[in-house]
């Protein structure tokens, strides 16, 4: 019986071979079906480059008022003072505790 599958030994591996290959290129990583996924993902990453991008433009306009020939002294005020943990004694502090307190409304009757 093998001899005389031998002759078609080659075209069941061409077979398997092209059945695997048109599986990947439907469900693969890169397949026809995934686009949807991929779309979602390229959507998902722009918004995060957007904020990325928001985020650098923020941080650069903070380190040009830092530099020292455009020094802002508000910005090197406020910054001295969080790192520090100083506050001014002119200033008002409101401590906020770090559980909502919950308030319960008065019963109509």
């Amino acid at each position: 019986m093998p001899e005389r599958m031998k002759p078609y030994a080659l075209s069941a591996f061409l077979l398997l071979l092209v059945v695997y290959l048109g599986v990947q290129a439907l469900t693969g990583e890169r397949g026809l079906l995934s686009g949807a996924e991929r779309d979602a993902l390229l959507v998902a990453r722009e918004q995060q480059l957007a904020s990325l991008v928001s985020q650098r433009a923020d941080l650069e306009v903070r380190v040009r008022n830092l530099r020292a020939d455009t020094l802002s002294r508000d910005l090197l005020e406020e910054r001295a003072r969080a790192v520090l943990g100083f506050s001014d004694p002119r200033d008002y502090l409101i401590r906020v505790s770090a559980t909502p307190v919950s308030v319960t409304a008065p019963a109509t009757s």
